[in-house]
């Protein structure tokens, strides 16, 4: 069975390099498998065969028409990344009115408020971020598109200090060229205080406001 040019690339698109593929019967009479082998898409042929990278360490292909089976979705891994994050505070004068001017806090006592920065973070996240987080906004397709499945800023201690993180759910890995153009896209988004004015946006802590 020949498939045409337009259909070999429907299935490239919709069953990208990672997919993953479960067998539910192969029709090889030569070499054989069993029912629900587990593998990962390498690529699509020309000629539409499946060439996959079996978990038992399989090369077999699979021929659509003749093998029986199921492609999922490529598996994610979350990639994190780190920028510096500070917190200004300002306190209530003896009168109990806020101060006009900020105090900006130390590493150490910022890295207090982690988990109510985290809580503001969600707050701040709209529906419409809910399945892809900042990746929404992207307006490229591109491969970064593609293999970023979603973006969510939030808050994290490491090594005493308080940091904002960018994590990122990505299929496969991503290139030199691919992290420079997400690295530079998050930065974007974060220049102006994580988003559209989450730095505008005080958090209360008794009488203080982070």
């Amino acid at each position: 069975m020949k498939l045409q040019k337009e259909w070999i690339n429907f299935l490239r698109e919709q069953y990208p390099h990672g997919s993953r593929i479960r067998l539910r019967e192969m029709k090889d009479p030569y070499h054989s498998m069993e029912p629900g082998t587990m593998g990962t898409l390498d690529c699509i042929d020309d000629v539409g065969t499946f060439h996959v990278k079996w978990d038992n360490g399989s090369g077999l292909g699979l021929v659509i028409g003749e093998d029986s089976f199921t492609v999922l979705p490529p598996e994610t891994h979350l990639l994190k990344l780190y920028m510096p994050m500070t917190m200004d505070c300002y306190e209530k004068n003896e009168w109990g009115d806020t101060e006009d001017g900020p105090t900006e806090l130390d590493n150490h006592t910022a890295a207090g408020y982690a988990d109510h920065i985290v809580a503001a973070l969600m707050r701040e996240r709209l529906s419409t971020e809910t399945e892809r987080g900042l990746m929404y906004y992207y307006d490229k397709n591109d491969s970064v598109e593609q293999k970023v499945k979603s973006c969510d800023f939030t808050a994290e201690v490491r090594n005493g200090r308080l940091w904002g993180v960018a994590e990122c759910q990505v299929t496969g890995e991503l290139t030199p060229k691919e992290l420079y153009t997400l690295k530079e896209y998050i930065s974007g988004q974060a220049s102006d205080g994580f988003g559209e004015g989450f730095e505008q946006r005080e958090i209360k802590v008794g009488d203080r406001e982070l």
